[in-house]
């Protein structure tokens, strides 16, 4: 007995339904966790690097709707990649063409100093690329010509492969950065409106290559190429005889050039002497100098007296002391009869101790590098800056202005600065700094740095403070944190803002040449890992000292798991202090994250480090014996969507 034949309509339709809807289910699960073609993509990557750690670490989609990628180097946005990021891994293989034709949203991708060989990738669908380092590898042939398509491109550093051919014409008004130097690439540069804005160090490194940015000698390349030969014995004959003129009068103009050069160098040196000579006469009788912006006001060299050397400062007789308050605490006299200590060297000029003669003390910091300013901006910058008023926050005493000076003057802060705290006097008879104390210190620097943001002028592309490290922290008699030379940045020249401050330092200013308020956050990440290893950081090495790049010393340890030397030993034998390290080193990760986007602002900043609570000292034979305790990933990776800084204290 057969089913009647409306039964099985019913029944077809049921399966087809059903089948429709686990397809529907299969889709939306595809879309929560990715794009799968992005995920064979990586997957093809990861099969050429045949990485150990990237074979463990890429498992799974890369990407989700709802968290950062789980993926070592790899970045999401709304499900979708958008950045690969593997420096420095030592990653080999030859890398597939066309391996990023899927990855149609990639905007960041740098292999940069890795052993990769093969042609340069063809980027004809990653429309969205803004920054390619490829540099440091070992990739050959011709630079692509799908480069040129890439009308959102930054930065396009390709330096020290083994890259021939001839360099394209790049013309994208978004390309701000060309490096390509270190290859074989040979011919004319093509100038473009993009080429011409850039140097020679862009294409240097090339022999065969010519025609400006680089420098004019490089053009006559072109000229040494030899000539093809040819076969006809009379031309040979008249092209000699036409080689033997040009040579004669080749040798007869450079002789002339050298003689002229040679006369002009002797009138040169003439000129330097009798300029020398003339200034010195000038100093020795120091002929008193009218300031334009004040009628009949002379100006004075006066010395403030120094334990080594006298420091020399040019005063105009009817200038005083600017104070903040109301009543000035001495006058401009007192402050030069004062006795003076140096006190080091800042990114602004030379800062020294003031010792008055009625008691107390004052830094007096003169600065040098300033932008072009009228003395109306001048102090109407300082008084924005005097305004910030917070009890982490170093508070500007006075001023004072006049056409060859500009002072400023701090309270002094009788412990000194952070920098020397944390590295000076390493000897047996140093006092050990404490967790305890180190986590006053992030706390203080915290709450400063978060007032200053808040009070941040709306829309500014300038990063509140700009210069935070450890020799701009103080701590004053009480132990108090104070942060110093903030606000600075609206006063300095941007060309050495761009040469001395912290904030360019950070990995967005490589890559888009632009700093923030998160270009602070990763400045104050930075300090964290400086106060828990005690190790001297690139960020607050003075000049002429090597600092190390801690930030990708720490990742790099928490990655491989070889965590036993990350914290300084005065800490590390505190057992009991162990938990509120493992959260601020989790904090300061966070903030140093390679991507502004991915770092908490200050107020969630200060709020989880606000609870990290102090622990009770400890007895010499209850050191923890567990130093070399690794971090594993669940205990730094662990996030919280409640806080979006680190997990909870399970």
């Amino acid at each position: 007995m057969g089913f009647p034949l409306f039964v099985l309509d019913h029944v077809l339709v049921a399966i087809l339904l059903a089948a429709q809807l686990m397809k529907t289910l299969v889709m939306a699960q595809d879309s929560l966790l990715g794009n799968p073609a992005e995920k064979d993509a990586l997957y093809g990557l990861k099969a050429t690097f045949n990485d150990p750690f990237l074979n463990n670490n890429w498992t799974g989609f890369p990407c989700n709707e709802t968290e950062p990628s789980r993926w070592f180097g790899v970045q999401c946005t709304s499900g979708r990649v958008t950045g690969i990021v593997l420096e420095g891994m030592e990653l080999t293989g030859k890398i597939d063409v066309k391996a990023f034709f899927n990855l149609t949203e990639l905007s960041i991708l740098s292999f940069k100093n890795n052993s990769l060989k093969g042609n340069v990738m063809d980027f004809s669908e990653n429309h969205h690329l803004k920054y390619i380092d490829l540099s440091g590898n070992e990739f050959d042939g011709a630079i692509p010509r799908s480069l040129l398509n890439l009308n959102f491109l930054e930065a396009l550093l390709l330096q020290d492969n083994k890259l021939t051919g001839p360099v394209p014409e790049f013309s994208q008004p978004s390309l701000k950065m060309i490096n390509v130097s270190g290859n074989d690439l040979h011919g004319r540069i093509r100038v473009t409106q993009t080429v011409r804005l850039l140097g020679p160090h862009s294409f240097s490194g090339n022999p065969r290559l010519y025609g400006p940015p680089l420098n004019s000698c490089s053009s006559s390349l072109k000229a040494a190429i030899p000539a093809a030969p040819t076969d006809d014995p009379e031309n040979d004959e008249a092209q000699n005889q036409t080689g033997s003129s040009k040579k004669d009068n080749t040798s007869t103009i450079l002789i002339i050039f050298n003689v002229v050069l040679l006369f002009a160098i002797i009138f040169l040196a003439f000129l330097y002497y009798k300029t020398v000579k003339k200034l010195n006469n000038i100093m020795k009788q120091q002929i008193p100098i009218i300031d334009r912006d004040v009628a009949e006001s002379t100006v004075d060299k006066v010395e403030m007296r120094n334990h080594h050397s006298p420091v020399v400062m040019a005063v105009e007789e009817k200038r005083e002391l600017i104070f903040f308050t109301d009543e000035p605490k001495f006058q401009m006299n007192e402050l030069l009869k004062a006795s003076a200590e140096a006190l080091g060297q800042g990114i602004m000029g030379n800062s020294y101790k003031a010792m008055l003669n009625g008691g107390g003390s004052v830094v007096v910091k003169r600065l040098r590098d300033l932008r072009p300013m009228t003395r109306e901006d001048f102090a109407k910058q300082l008084h924005r800056i005097a305004d910030l008023r917070h009890p982490n926050l170093l508070p500007l005493l006075a001023y004072y202005i006049s056409r060859d000076e500009r002072l400023l003057l701090y309270r002094y802060a009788e412990k000194g600065n952070l920098f020397f705290r944390l590295h000076g006097n390493r000897s047996g008879n140093r006092i050990p700094f404490t967790w305890n104390s180190r986590l006053s210190v992030a706390k203080g620097v915290a709450r400063g740095l978060t007032y200053l943001h808040l009070n941040a002028k709306p829309n500014s592309t300038m990063a509140p403070h700009g210069n935070l490290k450890s020799s701009n922290v103080l701590l004053d008699e009480n132990d108090t944190v104070l942060i110093s030379d903030y606000g600075l940045s609206s006063l300095i020249a941007q060309p050495i803002a761009a040469q001395r401050m912290v904030v360019y330092k950070s990995p967005e200013y490589g890559y888009s040449r632009k700093v923030s308020k998160q270009s602070d956050v990763w400045s104050y990440g930075s300090l964290l890992i400086e106060l828990l290893t005690g190790r001297l950081s690139v960020c607050s090495a003075p000049t002429g000292v090597t600092g190390s790049d801690l930030c990708s010393w720490v990742h790099r340890a928490v990655r491989e798991e070889w965590t036993a030397e990350i914290f300084d030993r005065e800490i590390s034998v505190q057992r009991n202090a162990l938990p509120g390290m493992l959260r601020l080193l989790q904090i300061a990760m966070r903030c140093t994250d390679r991507f502004p986007e991915n770092r908490p602002d200050m107020r969630e900043v200060v709020r989880e480090v606000e609870k990290i609570e102090v622990v009770p000292l400890m007895s010499e034979d209850e050191e923890d014996a567990s130093g070399d305790r690794s971090i594993t990933d669940d205990s730094l990776y662990s996030t919280s969507t409640t806080s979006g800084i680190i997990g909870d204290d399970r």
